[in-house]
């Protein structure tokens, strides 16, 4: 079904540095994610063009070095730190002789590699049998017609129809097994919004070390490991902040960038964690160079999550190793935006645990809230504040919006409004 390098085999990476930023990646993240695969680095070939070739992606130039260095080395996989298309990846794989694989299918290598829980390995085959399935031909391009002749005429089926039925088949399964899960994911969530216990889901750049803070404040002792996507499966446990403040707090797999888009669609059972959380911790790596690219990568999955209205504190993490030393950071409102720690060292983690239970005591109030047209500056001052976790609008134009926000904060809005907090009280509320 998918080709997967066996550990310690030979690869010849390909890097192009391309002039549009959307297309531009990082040849250092891209070793890291080789080296993860289990792979070994036989040679790297880099280049620089304004646009990918059509053919090729590469010049044909670039193409005759890379056949060198596959004889040179006796490398058997070349990796492209680049999505390519079905044609370009058939067309390299014939000139070089040599199996190829790009960025994307080298990242479901590593989650096919990774999973653990039976979910997991549905939800990686899934994004593997979609991604297999824009490919088909380039492996039965010998069979694409059937041949005549006596005996052999009939209506029948090329051998590329039949993988694409069973493919097709297969992935109707899988569908049908991973909403059986959801369906059971969905019950947990209800009995912890039932008992009214608020869920805090750790998110953030892969290796940042989320499944060590994780470690840190529950003591479930995750796998943990210096590695690209160590952690695929969502864990979680129920930790107690403080003697009268509860969280379950939830730990999800990492992002990175150019995430592929089969991916997310797949472990969208598993991000619902994320989505449907009443606090996300965004932990970042504050020794990495490259942080605000980080981030600004993990902001984009969340907006496709639909998981980017919910109340975030970033949590800077690796102080140890980037100088800096703990502490919280404000904003002029007095909100927790940032609490600086080390998850390997332990320090500051007190700073993180004070600032939940600081914020979860202060009886947050989530449930539902619905507003008439003309109350439109009403729900943009609840949008401002970071309470709307979702909204939708009926026919008649009123917003039901879900909200999860302090009382404090509801009651200061009650009165700068002058409506009654009794008006204002969502209903189906829990504290």
């Amino acid at each position: 079904m998918f080709e997967r390098p066996g550990l310690g085999e030979r690869a010849v990476l390909v890097h192009m540095d391309i002039h549009q930023e959307i297309q531009r990646e990082d040849l250092s993240e891209f070793r890291e994610l080789v080296m993860s695969a289990g792979a070994q680095i036989a040679a790297v070939a880099t280049s620089t063009r304004s646009r990918p070739e059509p053919k090729y992606f590469v010049g044909r130039g670039k193409v005759e070095e890379i056949k060198q260095l596959i004889s040179v080395h006796q490398a058997e996989l070349v990796l492209f730190n680049h999505a390519l298309s079905p044609s370009q990846e058939r067309n390299l794989e014939q000139f070089l002789q040599c199996r190829v694989l790009d960025r994307t299918g080298l990242i479901l290598d590593i989650f096919a590699q990774r999973a653990r829980s039976f979910e997991g390995k549905l939800q990686v085959e899934l994004a593997q049998l979609r991604h297999l399935s824009t490919r088909l031909v380039r492996g039965w391009t010998h069979l694409e017609r059937q041949k005549g002749g006596i005996g052999l005429r009939g209506p029948g089926e090329t051998q590329l129809e039949t993988d694409r039925r069973l493919l097709g088949l297969r992935i109707k399964q899988i569908n049908k097994r991973l909403e059986k899960v959801r369906r059971q994911r969905e019950q947990g969530r209800m009995s912890r919004r039932k008992a009214e216990v608020p869920t805090v889901s750790l998110v953030g750049y892969t290796n940042a070390g989320k499944s060590t803070l994780f470690n840190v404040l529950t003591d479930a002792g995750v796998y943990v490991q210096d590695q690209l996507f160590a952690t695929l499966d969502p864990t979680l446990r129920r930790v107690r902040i403080d003697s009268d403040v509860q969280i379950v707090l939830a730990d999800t797999v990492g992002f990175i960038r150019h995430l592929p888009h089969d991916l997310v669609e797949a472990f969208r059972s598993t991000l619902q964690e994320t989505a449907e959380a009443h606090m996300l911790l965004h932990v970042i790596d504050a020794s990495d160079e490259n942080r605000d690219a980080r981030i600004a990568e993990v902001e984009d999955v969340l907006e496709q999550i639909q998981a980017d209205r919910i109340t975030r504190i970033q949590v800077m993490n690796k102080i140890d190793l980037s100088g800096s030393r703990a502490r919280i950071d404000e904003d002029g409102d007095g909100r927790v935006r940032r609490v600086w720690l080390s998850s390997a060292s332990g320090e500051g983690a007190d700073l993180l645990r004070s600032v939940l239970a600081d914020y979860f005591r202060d009886e947050i109030v989530f449930g539902e809230i619905d507003l008439l047209p003309a109350q439109g500056r009403l729900r943009a001052l609840l949008f401002e504040l970071g309470a709307v976790r979702h909204e939708s609008v009926d026919e008649k134009g009123h917003f039901h919006l879900e909200v999860s926000i302090a009382r404090k904060q509801l009651q200061q809005l009650a009165h700068r409004e002058q409506v009654s907090m009794d008006a204002l009280l969502p209903v189906h509320a829990a504290c």
